[in-house]
C-alpha cells in the first residue's frame, strides 16, 4: 500500500505539472496572438498561478462553505464523534474538525491541507441509512484520504480547476470583444477569435482530465486505506453497496469539487460518465471483499 501512495504522489504531481505547462502554452499562444502582447501571457501565468496559490489556502474553507457544512460539536453529534475519534486513536492520527451538510443524499467528504487543519463532512442522509459497522468503513476511507495526503493534492486540483474556468472565461471574453487583432489583419483576428472559442471549451475538458486521473486511483486507494484500518473491508463494501443503491445528486452539488466527495454527487450522464471522477462502484466492492477473503 504504501508504494501505491508514493507511485500516486509522484503520477499526481506528473499530471498537475502537464497540466500547468499547458495553461502556459496557452497564455503564450494568446500573447502572441493578440499582437506580441506579451503582458497577456503574464497575466494568464501569473493570474493563474496566483489564483491557484490563494486557492491552496482558501479551498477548504471554500469546500465547505459550498456544500453547506455546518460544524458540529460531541454533544451534537456523539456517534459521529465516538467512531471518528476511536478510528484517530487506532491511526494515531490528529482528530479533524467534524461538519454536517443537511441532506437527504448519503455522501461524505474530508479536506484540508494537513493532518492537522483537516477537516470530514458527512451528509444526514448517510447517518440514515448506515449502520455502525458502514459508517465506520466510510469514516475510515475518508480518515484514508488524511493519512494519505490525498486532501492536499484534491485542495490543489480543486484550486485549478476553479483557476481555469477563471482563465477559459477570460479567453473566451476577449476573444468575443476582438481583442486579438493582430496588425490589423483579420484573418488573424478571426484566427484568434478561434482560438478563444477553442481554448475556451477545451481548457475545463482538460481540468475534467485532470480531475477525473487523479481522483479515481486515490479512491482504490483509501478504500484499502480504511480495509486495514478497520480491518473489516466487508463493512465498506456494505456500506458502498448502499451508496450505490439509495445514491442521489446532492441539493448544492457543485462540478468543481466533485472529486472529493466519496460517491459520485453529480446526476451521471453521456459526458459525466466519460470524465468520472470516482470509479464505479461495483469494481471498488470487488476490490474490497477481495481483501476480505485475505483477513
Amino acid at each position: 500500500m504504501y508504494s501505491a501512495i508514493a507511485r500516486n504522489k509522484r503520477n499526481t504531481w506528473l499530471i498537475m505539472a502537464g497540466f500547468i505547462i499547458v495553461l502556459g502554452l496557452i497564455g503564450l499562444a494568446a500573447g502572441w496572438l493578440a499582437g506580441n502582447n506579451w503582458w497577456i501571457s503574464a497575466f494568464v501565468l501569473l493570474g493563474a498561478t496566483g489564483y491557484a496559490t490563494v486557492q491552496y489556502f482558501v479551498a477548504d474553507r471554500e469546500a465547505l462553505a459550498l456544500s453547506g457544512a455546518q460544524e458540529v460539536t460531541r454533544e451534537e453529534a456523539p456517534r459521529y464523534y465516538r467512531i471518528v475519534e476511536n478510528l484517530c486513536l487506532t491511526t494515531g492520527t490528529p482528530m479533524p474538525r467534524l461538519y454536517v451538510v443537511e441532506d437527504a443524499a448519503p455522501n461524505a467528504f474530508a479536506t484540508g491541507r494537513t493532518p492537522e487543519r483537516a477537516a470530514i463532512t458527512v451528509t444526514t442522509g448517510l447517518f440514515e441509512i448506515m449502520t455502525d459497522r458502514e459508517l465506520e468503513g466510510v469514516l475510515g476511507h475518508e480518515l484514508g484520504h488524511i493519512r494519505n495526503y490525498d486532501i492536499r493534492v484534491t485542495l490543489v486540483v480543486f484550486g485549478l480547476v476553479v483557476a481555469v474556468g477563471l482563465v477559459a472565461d477570460i479567453l473566451l471574453r476577449m476573444a468575443f470583444v476582438g481583442g486579438g487583432r493582430r496588425g490589423g489583419n483579420s484573418q488573424s483576428q478571426l484566427f484568434f477569435l478561434i482560438f478563444g472559442l477553442v481554448a475556451a471549451i477545451v481548457a475545463p475538458l482538460l481540468a475534467a482530465v485532470v480531475q477525473a486521473a487523479i481522483s479515481r486511483q486515490r479512491e482504490y486507494l483509501a478504500d484499502a486505506t480504511s480495509a486495514l484500518t478497520t480491518r473489516d473491508p466487508d463493512g465498506l463494501a456494505s456500506a458502498l453497496a448502499k451508496l450505490g443503491e439509495y445514491g442521489r445528486p446532492l441539493s448544492k452539488a457543485n462540478t468543481s469539487m466533485a472529486h472529493l466527495w466519496i460517491s459520485d454527487p453529480l446526476r451521471p450522464g453521456a459526458m459525466e460518465r466519460l470524465f468520472a471522477t470516482h470509479p464505479p462502484i461495483p469494481d471498488r466492492i470487488a476490490r474490497l471483499q477481495e481483501m476480505g477473503g485475505r483477513f
